[in-house]
């Protein structure tokens, strides 16, 4: 162990501050979802990345990678969606083993509906305590964890696809 680079104690501090802040602020916007229009955020993504989707659809993997989730997690989460009848599956066309997931208009309206008092709350807890000087530097500090973690990402995004008998068919 001579070789780990032990954090100073104000990385402690730095670390500390960001995992709080990131860990407190996903809680807080995942319960105002739930009390406010009975899904939980990672729902609430889903539906959002339909939303913006050519056609309100996207092929499972797609959507997998998009809304930062394993193909697993997103079975789950789609097959409650198509239980409240905000989505629907169907295969994809021209491809035995792809899906596709699609946004139905009550998935649609139900995410109008959840949509203003979720930006409302990221406004007033992210960008109305932040200064224009502070978004900027979160922005850059964002994209440069991201960048970072990009090959990992990617080699898990992998070993999860093998995971599954079929491509993007429930596993």
């Amino acid at each position: 162990m001579d070789d780990v680079r032990w954090l100073t104690d104000e990385e402690q501090e730095i670390w500390r501050a960001y995992m709080t802040s990131s860990v407190e602020f996903n809680a807080y916007v995942d319960r105002q979802l739930r009390r406010d229009s009975g899904m939980p955020m990672a729902y609430y993504e889903i539906l959002v990345r339909l939303s913006d989707a050519p056609g309100r659809c996207l092929r499972m993997s797609e959507l997998a990678d998009a809304s930062l989730s394993s193909r697993s997690r997103l079975s789950h989460a789609v097959s409650a969606l198509e239980k409240n009848g905000w989505v629907h599956r169907r295969p994809a066309d021209g491809d035995r083993r792809g899906w596709v997931c699609a946004l139905t208009t009550a998935g649609f309206d139900a995410l109008a509906a959840a949509a203003p008092g979720h930006v409302t709350a990221v406004r007033e807890h992210l960008f109305d305590v932040l200064t224009t000087e502070q978004l900027a530097a979160l922005r850059e500090i964002g994209r440069a964890i991201s960048a970072g973690l990009r090959s990992e990402c990617e080699t898990a995004r992998a070993e999860d696809a093998g995971g599954c008998a079929a491509e993007e068919g429930p596993c």
